[in-house]
């Protein structure tokens, strides 16, 4: 059996992650790496809609045993948790992270480290969730923690709100991508997310994560090592359009594409005051969001 390479090895040794590193670095003066295009000097220690300056904050990392089953396995997958986020979803469940700065600001060796001791302990890849906002911090620990002999595969975990500058230069890093796709419509995005051009946004960055990695590759072992793989947060009264998700996917990625189709919404954090979210999705909602998705042509939804 062939021993897994990561993705960014081959760039490691050409030399080219490290001017990934660089380029990324001179792209912060003048922040252009989310579809926000802030265009503040976060160098200098400015600001933009992401709350984050030069160095990335990390709110939490560990093994995580929750994830889909292809990347917890039986050590659970390395997350590590970034505060802070460029979306600004209503009813984020994870809103201690995404709108906070209680975690800790990390220098790239620091960063590097983390992800050293989740390989360390047995976890099966680098999870990064909430990636979005802190791409060149992330190639800045790659580079160093490559160097160091991290072999892990690189998890994107993203709310699907990534700008094609940032991914392309993600190109031959990343070995999966998790996006989110939230909605399908833009009005819905724009009330509950405050980003009116979502759908369009998240419907480029999954063609261009898909180009780079294709479909989920799984291993013998159950295990994934490339390729892409959606995540689908079913809202109550059909909010998130599914049917529309469903059928992009199965016609313009491919019918292959491994997808989750998550039944678990329930109101969290501001969510109390939109009366359209403000209850659990019904065991009939998610049903019929599973049974769109297969009527769509996809075949491989996450159990």
């Amino acid at each position: 059996m062939t021993a897994f390479v990561p993705a960014y090895w081959k760039l490691l040794e050409s030399g080219e992650l490290q001017e990934r590193v660089q380029r990324a670095y001179a792209g912060l003066e003048s922040c252009e790496w989310c579809p926000r295009r802030c265009r503040v000097n976060r160098l200098a220690g400015k600001r933009g809609v992401c709350h984050t300056g030069e160095q990335a904050r990390v709110a939490s990392y560990g093994p995580h045993y929750g994830e889909e089953r292809p990347l917890s396995g039986w050590k659970g997958s390395g997350t590590v948790f970034f505060n802070r986020c460029n979306l600004r979803c209503v009813f984020c469940q994870n809103h201690d992270i995404s709108q906070t700065d209680e975690g800790m600001e990390v220098t790239p060796e620091q960063l590097a480290q983390i992800f050293l001791r989740l390989q360390a302990m047995g976890c099966h890849n680098i999870n990064l969730v909430s990636p979005s906002h802190v791409v060149p911090q992330i190639l800045a620990g790659v580079f160093l923690a490559a160097q160091a002999g991290l072999r892990l595969p690189l998890v994107y975990n993203t709310g699907g709100y990534d700008a094609l500058e940032a991914l392309q230069l993600l190109d031959g890093v990343v070995d999966i991508y998790m996006p989110d796709m939230k909605y399908a419509d833009a009005a819905v995005a724009k009330q509950y997310s405050g980003v009116k051009d979502y759908p369009q946004v998240n419907r480029a960055a999954v063609r261009e994560m898909h180009r780079q990695v294709g479909d989920l590759k799984i291993n013998a072992q159950g295990l994934a090592e490339r390729g892409l793989l959606v995540r689908h947060l079913v809202l109550p009264h059909r909010l998130a359009g599914t049917r529309e998700i469903m059928k992009f996917l199965a016609e313009e990625i491919s019918p292959n594409t491994y997808v989750n189709v998550m039944g678990q919404y329930r109101p969290e954090f501001l969510a109390e005051r939109f009366p359209l979210l403000n209850r659990r999705v019904t065991l009939e909602e998610v049903y019929q969001a599973r049974e769109e998705a297969r009527c769509a042509g996809l075949n491989r939804l996450d159990e």
